[in-house]
């Protein structure tokens, strides 16, 4: 299929409610035609079983749907980890919202059989500059790596974030609350003596306090530790 082909099926599949409600959660983002997400993924599924290489190199972009495909795709198709590597590396710095980042990592399962080498990949994106790119990491670090092997580095990581974009801020929070969730006495020593800043620790306990799986008596505790944040 060519590239306007996948299009015109992208459009006949767009649903006008969905795309005012999903629109709502994507502020700035003006492309949406209102595909959901598992009929992006049935998509994607068909295609890496043809040439899915041409609908990367072609990088289609009018719709936020295409960035969501390529995205897919390349979680689906078959490749060697190098090429897999490349091709992440090449579609980071075209995610533009926190929808399709976060969509592109979960897909990435394959992480789980290249662990090591995949966050070998994935630690220089914790010192970008770029919003998503960072984003990413946090991501990937959530979705793989909450063990304790890899959890002490990964808070290291987290303090060295300086980056003050919401979205970079709301990934850690989201991050660490999940960490609680798997490794509660890692992550509340962590909590105890990070260096993130007032807004991420904060939403971090908060994130956790709105958990079902943390006890009343935890979420007390936790919310004793929140921090004043200047006006």
């Amino acid at each position: 299929m060519t590239v306007e082909e996948i299009r015109e099926e992208l459009e006949q599949k767009a649903d006008e409610e969905y795309r005012k409600f999903h629109s709502k959660l994507l502020p700035g983002t003006e492309n949406i035609l209102g595909v959901r997400i598992p009929e992006l993924r049935k998509i994607a599924k068909r295609m890496v079983k043809d040439d899915w290489r041409f609908y990367l190199n072609e990088a289609p972009d009018k719709y936020y749907e295409e960035d969501m495909l390529r995205g897919f795709i390349i979680g689906y198709a078959d490749m060697t980890l190098e090429e897999r590597m490349r091709v992440i590396a090449d579609f980071l710095p075209s995610i533009q919202n926190w929808a399709v980042c976060d969509s592109f990592c979960s897909t990435l399962k394959f992480t789980k059989k290249y662990q090591a080498q995949m966050w070998n990949f994935i630690k220089p994106y914790f010192q970008s500059e770029s919003v998503y790119e960072i984003r990413f990491a946090a991501a990937m670090a959530l979705d793989y790596y909450r063990m304790p092997e890899y959890a002490q580095e990964v808070f290291v990581f987290f303090d060295h974030v300086k980056n003050k974009d919401y979205y970079v801020q709301m990934a850690i929070a989201w991050a660490v609350s999940v960490y609680y969730i798997y490794l509660p006495e890692i992550t509340e020593d962590y909590i105890r003596h990070n260096a993130l800043d007032d807004f991420t620790h904060n939403k971090a306990i908060q994130k956790i306090c709105e958990s079902y799986r943390v006890e009343k008596e935890t979420k007390a505790r936790l919310r004793t530790l929140k921090r004043k944040q200047k006006q």
